[in-house]
C-alpha cells in the first residue's frame, strides 16, 4: 500500500485577471499551478498561502476551494477498498486566489519559470490536473471533487463531469 501525498495549489488571478502558471525547469516542461505539499503541522489554506509565497514570491488572499483533485497513474489497476493507489497517489486542494499586492513580496524559489496568462490564451503545455483546475476555477465553479485522469474531453481538456456542469450536487456555481 502506498502513501497518500496531501498537497496543495492555487489559480492565482492578478487584478486583469490573468493566470499566474510554473513551468518547472526539469521534466516535460509542462505548465503548472504553484504550489506544493502540505506539512504534517499545517492546514490546506495555510500550506497553499506558504508554498504559494516561496514557489512565486507573491503574498496570496484566498477565495476559495476550487475543488479536490487526485493525480494518479492512469495505467495503473484502481486499489482495492480501503487502501491508496500505485505511486503517484496525490489529493490536491486547488484554491481559487488573488495577489494582495502589485508586485511580488520576496524572491521566488529557483527552478520555476513564473508568467502571468491570459484566461483565453493559456500555454498548450498544461497539466491535466492544471488544466481542470483552471477551467473550473474561471468558470466560478467550487466543491469540484475531479480525477483528471478519468475525466478529458476533446483536445485532453478537462471537461467538467455532468452534474458539475451547471452548479450540479457536486460542484457549485459561484454567483
Amino acid at each position: 500500500m502506498s502513501a497518500l501525498t496531501w498537497a496543495v495549489a492555487a489559480v492565482v488571478t492578478d487584478p486583469s485577471g490573468r493566470v499566474l502558471l510554473c513551468r518547472q525547469s526539469g521534466g516535460g516542461r509542462r505548465w503548472a499551478l504553484p504550489g506544493g505539499r502540505l506539512r504534517r503541522d499545517e492546514s490546506p489554506p495555510a500550506a497553499a498561502r506558504r508554498e504559494i509565497r516561496a514557489e512565486t514570491g507573491w503574498e496570496v488572499e484566498l477565495v476559495d476551494l476550487v475543488g479536490l483533485y487526485r493525480l494518479g497513474d492512469p495505467a495503473a489497476s484502481p486499489p482495492a477498498a480501503g487502501h491508496c493507489g500505485a505511486l503517484p497517489d496525490v489529493l490536491v486542494h486547488v484554491f481559487r486566489a488573488r495577489t494582495l499586492a502589485a508586485t511580488p513580496a520576496g524572491t521566488p524559489a529557483g527552478g520555476c519559470h513564473l508568467d502571468w496568462h491570459a484566461p483565453d490564451a493559456l500555454p498548450e503545455a498544461l497539466t491535466p490536473t492544471t488544466r481542470a483546475a483552471v477551467a473550473d476555477a474561471l468558470a466560478g465553479r467550487s466543491g469540484v471533487l475531479r480525477d483528471p485522469t478519468q475525466d478529458t474531453g476533446p483536445a485532453g481538456a478537462a471537461a467538467p463531469p455532468p452534474e458539475q456542469r451547471s452548479g450540479g450536487e457536486l460542484g457549485t456555481t459561484r454567483r
